[in-house]
């Protein structure tokens, strides 16, 4: 387990130096495809997440570059084809996960509450051109996760943060073996998400790391193959 445990953190962790060495660098290859075509879908999506990141209107409610930089890493890396969101907010996270979801084949479905939100991130997902990479579901995602049927690659959590466990309790049973679950906030809002945070750290069937370079913290959970 020891053994496991520490592979684990040495490929997370390597993921999140990628990520960090790509935004200080400047980088905008974070996934290469060199056709035309391809480049230019890159840029147009890195140009509105950049215009989203300056946006002082909404900044507040992102993630920061360097988080979405591992979002889409992770999605890359993984190969995952089926990626669950709860929580759109105005796309920002969404978007991340598309840049690598248009090269892994994969799509994105992603749960919000507040309509004018779920408008937010529409136009920003027709601006970004990934509009057919994401499907929007409205409502009490607490509710609407039980729709869901599919196996799940990765699960990203960053909505109601007492909610936390009740998503992960409902959706741990599709997260397949080897796919990951990723939470945000698990730094500066842990204490109302203590539940989630002791589900994800005591379980055996997985294995948990929380990376705090970034004020706000992100957990990254593996489910483990058996």
């Amino acid at each position: 387990m020891a053994t496991n445990k520490k592979l684990l953190l040495v490929t997370i962790c390597a993921a999140a130096l990628i990520a960090v060495a790509a935004g200080c660098a400047g980088s905008n290859k974070l996934i290469k495809n060199n056709s035309p075509a391809g480049i230019n879908a890159e840029a147009k999506i890195l140009s509105v997440l950049e215009d989203m990141s300056n946006d002082k209107n909404y900044a507040p409610w992102n993630i920061t570059p360097e988080e979405g930089r591992l979002l889409s890493i992770l999605t890359s890396a993984s190969g995952a084809k089926n990626v669950v969101e709860i929580g759109t907010s105005n796309g920002y996270s969404t978007i991340w996960f598309c840049l690598a979801l248009r090269t892994t084949g994969g799509r994105i479905t992603t749960h919000e509450i507040d309509p004018y939100r779920i408008s937010l991130a529409s136009e920003n997902f027709k601006k970004a051109g990934v509009s057919h990479l994401v499907t929007i579901v409205e409502g009490d995602a607490h509710k609407t996760v039980t729709r869901l049927k599919e196996p799940i690659d990765i699960l990203y959590i960053d909505a109601d943060k007492a909610g936390y466990f009740d998503y992960f309790t409902k959706l741990l049973p599709l997260v397949r073996p080897g796919g990951l679950i990723l939470a945000h906030n698990t730094t500066d809002q842990a204490s109302q998400m203590q539940d989630y945070l002791k589900a994800v750290t005591d379980n055996p069937e997985l294995e948990t790391i929380f990376l705090h370079k970034q004020p706000s913290g992100l957990s990254v959970t593996l489910k483990k193959r058996r």
